[in-house]
């Protein structure tokens, strides 16, 4: 279900500048075609309830690519540390909408432009075809409603967090609702590596982009489970 209203409310209402969530960042002169999103299942246009936002941490991603090369990855372009992994609409139940369509594609220059944001051309692009096409008309709009949501948030210090001793999901999820009073800490979702590093936060978004309480599946491990950070360095 297509909410164009909304979304332009969204873009228009929230141009709040914030602290930037990539350590440095330069952005590739050019980048070069892409190849065709590939559907990872089938196409899905069920009602949408809500929304999530869904923040990778980078050095813990990085640890583990298969391409060390990449943007996020090489240090090339820079060093990042909370990325956008993407805005996905949900459904109240069931499975969520899915490849609405796989057009229009995203320019270069519009994949461009939100690198510092999402540091990976192709994962720019499978976010728009699986999860932006079902809930917008254009790339553009999709990738304006996530940046308006992405630039409000604040972000605790990884880095001092991550030589707390015994540190634990709850404690994270507490510096994050320190960071943005907006968010009560039962709206973050976290999602841990299966040694317990931190891989991402999940903010969870009523219908009208307003926080909300996450499902139980959504949030993730209790507060007192321990928590890992990879640095990176």
């Amino acid at each position: 279900m297509k909410r164009p209203s909304v979304l332009l409310a969204l873009f228009c209402a929230l141009p709040v500048p914030a602290l930037a969530q990539a350590y440095q960042c330069t952005p590739p002169a050019r980048i070069g075609a892409l190849p065709p999103p590939e559907p990872d299942g089938p196409a899905r246009r069920s009602p949408i309830a809500r929304y999530t936002l869904a923040i990778s941490w980078a050095p813990e991603f990085c640890r583990t690519d298969r391409e060390p090369n990449s943007i996020e990855c090489s240090g090339r372009n820079g060093r990042f540390g909370f990325v956008l992994h993407g805005l996905w609409p949900e459904s109240a139940s069931g499975p969520s909408p899915q490849w609405c369509s796989v057009r229009p594609r995203p320019s270069p220059q519009l994949i461009r432009r939100n690198l510092c944001m999402t540091p990976a051309p192709a994962l720019l692009e499978h976010e728009w075809a699986k999860h932006g096409s079902c809930m917008a008309r254009t790339p553009e709009a999709y990738f304006g409603a996530a940046a308006s949501l992405w630039r409000t948030l604040r972000w605790p210090d990884a880095d001092r967090l991550s030589r707390r001793e015994a540190l634990t999901v709850g404690d994270l999820r507490r510096e994050l609702a320190l960071a943005n009073p907006q968010w009560p800490e039962a709206g973050i979702g976290v999602v841990l590596s299966r040694t317990g590093w931190l891989r991402e936060v999940r903010l969870c978004y009523s219908r009208r982009f307003q926080s909300i309480p996450c499902g139980r599946s959504q949030l993730g491990p209790p507060a007192a489970t321990r928590l890992k950070i990879w640095r990176g360095l």
